[in-house]
């Protein structure tokens, strides 16, 4: 059988799970992906985390701990969260000593609420940096103009980060540039740059729902003749963009001090339209020194009938600005478009981080009414250390 997963990944594409749930981890699947389907990286955000909890028993033990010990719900989520994505970081260690540090990775949000704050987003990712305590985190910080210096910050502190929420070109230009910054200042405060990782998560196929909803109110044959173009034209000159920076000489100096390029991360992968090809954000993305986030279903889906076909980004550069000269030419905003996605994906994190908040507050509520029975939360609080190789 053709291993096409194995193809990808050896064409330079690095292959990380967009989900993470405790069920996952107890049942070993995640594991099972790594060793199985060339899984190097995972990824979260509060949406999952919402979903994981909402879905699953697995979390009940530690909600009735929480319970009896009186924790808030806000510290509660940190507990359960944190909890999840270092057992995950454990899990995933094998990736990250294999590629002495670049992969194995595994993401966790600062709280969404944070988005315009930049000193306590910086404070945030400081904490969870100390209380996950794992080589192999990245903290999630989203690239909002206050987000901006806060990934500066971070980096400065010898703290990995994956930068998200990315749609733009002339965004993305700034994060590597808050990048940059952050390892020079890294470097001067004495921090080794060989163990500082980073990935700029660049969104893919919520620019084609968005583009293509306004390509359908526009309504002309040459309109509808661009749908489903934007979002791959988009990533491809964000590649470009990348090649421009990490070729520079200034990129040289931290590399020669033992720094990783900060390598552009293709996330919101997933087909949204059913009339396009269920890979095509995977396909037409294949570029060496890229990171691709993947629901599961995606995974299966390109080890199932995913095509390799080299490098689909370097040389297309021409033909993408092409595109972005035709929408513009049918009336498409894309600076509009842009500023409605980061917007959005700020206010919908926002919204799942207070799901989440109401989903705990009202399980602890539970909790606390069925906490009677002694040492059932400690028997369950053992339980989970022994399957998590004792790292609760």
């Amino acid at each position: 059988m053709t291993d096409r997963l194995g193809e990808l990944s050896a064409a330079g594409v690095a292959i990380w799970l967009d989900d993470l749930s405790r069920t996952r981890l107890s049942s070993g699947g995640l594991d099972q992906l790594r060793r199985e389907k060339h899984l190097v990286g995972v990824t979260s955000n509060p949406t999952i985390f919402a979903k994981a909890l909402s879905d699953a028993d697995e979390y009940n033990w530690q909600l009735k701990d929480l319970a009896i010990r009186g924790v808030d719900f806000e510290e509660s989520v940190r507990m359960i969260t944190t909890y999840d994505v270092r057992w995950a970081c454990d899990v995933m260690r094998p990736a990250y000593d294999a590629s002495a540090g670049v992969d194995g990775r595994v993401s966790i949000e600062v709280d969404p609420r944070l988005a315009h704050e930049t000193e306590k987003t910086v404070a945030e990712a400081g904490a969870l940096w100390w209380l996950i305590d794992r080589p192999n985190l990245f903290i999630k910080i989203p690239a909002t103009k206050a987000g901006l210096p806060a990934i500066t910050a971070t980096l400065a502190q010898g703290i990995s980060v994956n930068v998200t929420l990315i749609f733009g070109l002339d965004r993305y230009s700034e994060v590597m540039e808050a990048f940059l910054a952050g390892l020079e200042q890294a470097k001067a405060n004495g921090h080794d740059l060989s163990k500082i990782g980073s990935v700029a998560s660049f969104f893919v196929s919520r620019v084609d729902t968005e583009v293509d909803k306004r390509l359908e109110k526009i309504g002309s044959d040459q309109a509808k003749a661009l749908r489903g173009k934007a979002a791959i034209a988009n990533a491809k000159l964000a590649y470009e963009r990348y090649g421009k920076v990490f070729g520079s000489d200034r990129w040289q100096a931290l590399a020669d001090a033992g720094a990783h390029p900060q390598r552009p991360l293709w996330a919101s992968t997933s087909t949204k339209n059913p009339d396009y090809r269920d890979v095509i954000y995977v396909e037409e993305l294949i570029a060496p020194g890229t990171v691709n986030t993947m629901p599961e279903s995606v995974i299966h889906a390109f080890a199932d009938h995913g095509e390799t076909r080299g490098d689909t980004i370097t040389g297309s550069y021409d033909e993408a600005r092409k595109v972005f000269a035709d929408l513009e030419a049918v009336g498409v905003d894309m600076s509009d478009v842009i500023a409605t996605l980061e917007r959005e994906g700020v206010e919908k994190f926002e919204a799942s981080w207070l799901e989440l908040l109401d989903g705990v507050k009202k399980s602890l509520a539970e909790a606390a009414k069925g906490a009677g029975k002694p040492g059932q939360a400690a028997k369950g609080s053992a339980r989970a250390a022994e399957q998590a190789g004792g790292n609760a």
